[in-house]
């Protein structure tokens, strides 16, 4: 997400970097390019507007004007105001006794699934999560969810087949709710393809029949210049207080994020980064502000290594890597350890520079057919890479779908890995930078 975004954004202030003085001029020019690649990005054109208008006022003042680094002053006040739009600090979930989070979107918003995801995370965090169905509309919804909560453990209310109350689907529910002692319930609300009065209404009721701590409104971040719409109708509607953005990872553009916080005037809480159920986290807003600005998310990548690695197997990888006896079944295991951590090409965007790199990208159909490789290996020939010889890798080629080039490729690169861990002086100057 914010791919376009972030690539002219980070060629406009490369280029205002490069001037040792900066005048009104190169001020006004490059504000003026970046209201463009805002609007581009599907920034509302109001949002787009005022943002740069704040901007363009602190830039222009004269201790930034006759600073040493005019240029990187810049980009400081641009990444705070960024922050600033996006929401400040991250604004955490109010869960309360009852607990209940009430869920509100569009159809094909992403509603149900999110559902599901807020409960996963919930559960991780310790909380007792339930589920409950009130898409009367949709009997696949109701289906989507029962499935969902199976697969992360929740327990879900489901209401009778061919049930069309939704207020008594709402008092069992309750009720149903508190006989199992669960903390935190979470309501899957109808949607339609567009807002209409009846939409409204039934969700109106349920949240003065619910009393809910939290309203969340969910938004596709690909939806464009509608999200304004949406989000100002619901908001009035119903006063929600808060967003979850859905499908952060697809969109090249992602101006729906900054117009919708900045009509609402809520906190965007959650985000969607992924398809997997666990690919769901809090939303925070200086962390995506660095990312579009090139600077990284360090601190996501921290907190995504230690939830997704098992310490005592990183720490076996180590030794292994330390005494080069690091085979392809630990190569393979690697492989899986990173998987956890989501797309690597998301990884890789989390570090510092890397989204600088013009044309960078990681083809993850090449990485699952080295993948393919490895697993067509017997345990003998993972275990002693050696004993690969030709005969072998035409098989393994074969068996994997690949080239023999490829196979011969793959065990250049392995026996050059190999090669620098037996070099103690480099290896442990790599080490010292991984820790540092």
């Amino acid at each position: 997400m914010f791919s376009q975004l972030s690539d002219k954004l980070q060629d406009i202030f490369k280029d205002l970097r490069g001037h040792g003085m900066i005048s009104e001029a190169n001020v006004n020019d490059a504000m003026r390019e970046v209201r463009m690649a805002l609007l581009e990005a599907d920034v509302h054109y109001q949002v787009a507007k005022d943002f740069i208008s704040r901007v363009k006022e602190k830039a222009l003042g004269q201790e930034v004007l006759r600073s040493i680094t005019p240029g990187q002053q810049i980009v400081k006040i641009f990444h705070d105001e960024m922050t600033a739009l996006l929401g400040g600090d991250a604004a955490p979930l109010n869960l309360e006794k009852p607990g209940r989070i009430l869920m509100v979107g569009l159809h094909g918003a992403g509603k149900t699934t999110s559902s599901a995801k807020l409960a996963n995370y919930l559960k991780k965090q310790g909380r007792a999560p339930l589920l409950v169905a009130c898409d009367l509309q949709r009997p696949a919804a109701i289906d989507q969810l029962a499935t969902l909560g199976k697969q992360i453990g929740v327990p879900v209310f489901l209401p009778e087949p061919g049930e069309k109350d939704l207020q008594r689907v709402a008092a069992r529910s309750v009720e149903w709710a508190r006989e199992l002692g669960g903390n935190v319930v979470i309501f899957d609300t109808a949607g339609r393809l567009e807002i209409d009065e009846s939409l409204v209404r039934e969700i109106r009721q349920l949240k003065e029949f619910l009393q809910p701590q939290e309203v969340l409104l969910v938004c596709d971040a690909a939806t464009g210049q509608q999200a304004v719409s949406v989000a100002t109708h619901f908001h009035e509607a119903l006063d929600i207080t808060g967003l979850v953005l859905t499908k952060l990872d697809g969109d090249a553009r992602g101006g729906a994020a900054l117009s919708m916080r900045e009509v609402t005037k809520r906190p965007i809480k959650f985000a969607g980064v992924g398809e997997k159920l666990d690919q769901f986290e809090p939303f925070h807003p200086d962390r995506l502000a660095g990312r579009i600005l090139g600077m990284g998310d360090i601190l996501g990548l921290v907190e995504r290594a230690a939830e997704a690695i098992d310490e005592e197997e990183a720490q076996r990888m180590e030794k292994k890597l330390r005494t080069a006896t690091f085979d392809f079944n630990d190569f393979l295991a690697n492989f899986k350890m990173m998987r956890k951590l989501g797309p690597l090409e998301n990884i890789l965007g989390m570090l510092p520079g890397i989204s600088n790199m013009k044309g960078f990208s990681v083809d993850e159909k090449q990485l699952k057919r080295v993948e393919g490789i490895v697993l067509s290996m017997t345990m003998q020939e993972r275990r002693r890479p050696d004993i690969l010889n030709a005969r072998r890798r035409q098989r393994i080629a074969r068996g994997s779908g690949t080239s023999v080039a490829e196979v011969n490729t793959l065990m250049q690169r392995f026996t050059q890995m190999r090669k620098l861990m037996k070099n103690a002086g480099k290896f442990k100057k790599m080490m010292s930078h991984m820790k540092g």
